[in-house]
């Protein structure tokens, strides 16, 4: 067994990993990068990127079908799976290129193996230990079942369905979360009559009510199907489709069950609960700078409690690079971190829910301005809204907003709420026109006492 010690040691090389790896280098450490399957984790291969490839397919296909309303003779004739899914990995190949040149071009040490913390400060490679003065874990996360309900045949998660070869008929889709409703939504453009079974009282039920109905509505005109507030108790398979059977004794059948319930923490077999790492469920508990029980040893990306999103774990990686170089940075609360749901139509996020907003500081404001008075939007033909939620008097403390490409108005949104603006602050800022962001603009004006776009 050879021994290397460096300053630091990263056990996995997603997004949060990887980020760690590349701050730490820039910053002058000597870097062990270890990794089991590619750099650029879930996100890159197997998440994020190939998700929002068949989205954007999703979304010209929807623009082939409405080109007579813009005057234009155009038509969907169906899906080549074979294009399809060359294209999707052609958008990954690249990246993952991109990833790995990059990191190797720092002079990390990238090791390809599976990793485990034997503590102190150590992970183990096989035959070989890896020391480091400070160790990062940060090995991701994995599509969570239901217990008793397997994962075979055409019953599949997330990962099976971006390989998928063909286009369901039908499909019944477990959870109406964000991976849930992408895919639901990825579907309903290609052809396939969706259903989505949802055991909260309504989909995406970590965004705001307001925002929930905007997308039920929306889901209903686009003709895909939602059970809320009901649960699944079983599914059988035979050679030609899946029956799925709910608590209530009703049945549906279709060619195949996404199952969509969430993502787990990949900790299992790591061996951070025998290396003494407090744990909870599989998660590891650290405080708010990221520092595990053990000296020296800090968690980032999907397996600390929170949000589970690429963005985030990034940010964690950058975040403990430089704390432990000694530069102090700022927390970022999870409340902070923008979130963007990439379905039809887009549903994005940063900051508190009016709900939340009032248990934390008692009276608030909040205005909605509709997309129908957003020429960008009318020109794009999508519905929706900016909901900006504000503390009476005070600061603005959550924006939410839907509508086709909306999420790329969440990052004025995440300045506007990092930074405790008040509408006041904003309202002078020039949106240029015409621009969806505009609408976030015009939202500020009427809080500010100024509304113009806007009926009294």
């Amino acid at each position: 067994m050879s021994d290397t010690t460096v300053d630091l040691v990263v056990l996995g090389g997603g997004s949060a990993g990887y980020a760690a790896a590349l701050r730490a280098s820039e910053l002058g450490s000597s870097v062990v990068l270890v990794e089991k399957d590619k750099l650029g984790g879930t996100c890159l291969h197997r998440g994020c990127v190939p998700t929002k490839s068949l989205l954007h397919a999703a979304e010209v296909a929807d623009e082939a079908k409405d080109g007579a309303a813009l005057g234009l003779k155009t038509s969907f004739d169906g899906v080549d799976v074979p294009g399809l899914l060359k294209y999707k990995d052609g958008v990954v190949t690249r990246a993952f290129k991109g990833l790995t040149g990059l990191v190797k071009s720092r002079g990390i040490t990238i090791v390809e193996g599976t990793g485990t913390f034997v503590g102190p400060n150590t992970v183990v490679v096989g035959e070989d230990r890896y020391i480091g003065t400070n160790v990062v874990l940060a090995t991701g996360s994995y599509s969570r079942s239901l217990p008793g309900l397997a994962i075979e045949g055409r019953v599949i998660t997330s990962e099976q369905a971006l390989g998928l070869e063909w286009i369901p008929e039908k499909a019944i889709v477990l959870g109406g979360g964000v991976i849930g409703v992408e895919f639901a939504s990825v579907w309903a453009s290609f052809g396939t009559e969706v259903t989505i079974v949802e055991a909260l009282p309504s989909l995406v039920p970590a965004e705001d009510p307001w925002a929930q109905k905007h997308l039920e509505r929306a889901f209903r005109k686009r003709k895909i199907g939602f059970k809320t507030g009901v649960k699944f108790s079983s599914v059988t398979q035979d050679d030609s489709g899946v029956t799925v059977t709910l608590e209530t004794g009703e049945t549906l059948s279709a060619d195949l069950l996404l199952v969509a319930v969430g993502r787990g923490p990949s900790t299992a077999g790591c061996g951070f609960e025998e290396a003494g790492v407090t744990m909870d469920r599989g998660f590891v508990i650290t405080d708010e700078r990221l520092r595990t029980n053990l000296p020296n040893v800090y968690a980032i990306g999907d397996i600390v409690p929170g949000l589970q999103l690429a963005h985030r774990g990034f940010q964690h990686g950058i975040f403990v690079a430089e704390d432990i170089a000694g530069l102090n940075p700022k927390v970022i609360p999870d409340a902070d971190i923008p979130k963007i749901t990439y379905c039809d139509p887009q549903i994005a996020s940063v900051g508190l829910t009016e709900a939340k907003a009032q248990e934390v500081h008692g009276e608030i404001d909040t205005f909605v301005y509709d997309l129908a008075g957003n020429p960008k939007s009318n020109i794009l033909k999508t519905a929706g809204g900016v909901k900006v939620v504000r503390v009476k008097n005070g600061p603005i403390v959550g924006i939410h907003v839907v509508g086709a490409r909306m999420g790329e108005v969440i990052g004025e949104a995440q300045l506007i709420v990092g930074w405790e603006a008040y509408p006041e602050d904003v309202a002078p800022l020039i949106h240029a026109h015409p621009t969806q962001y505009e609408a976030l603009g015009e939202a500020m004006l009427a809080l500010a006492g100024k509304p113009l776009h806007v009926h009294n």
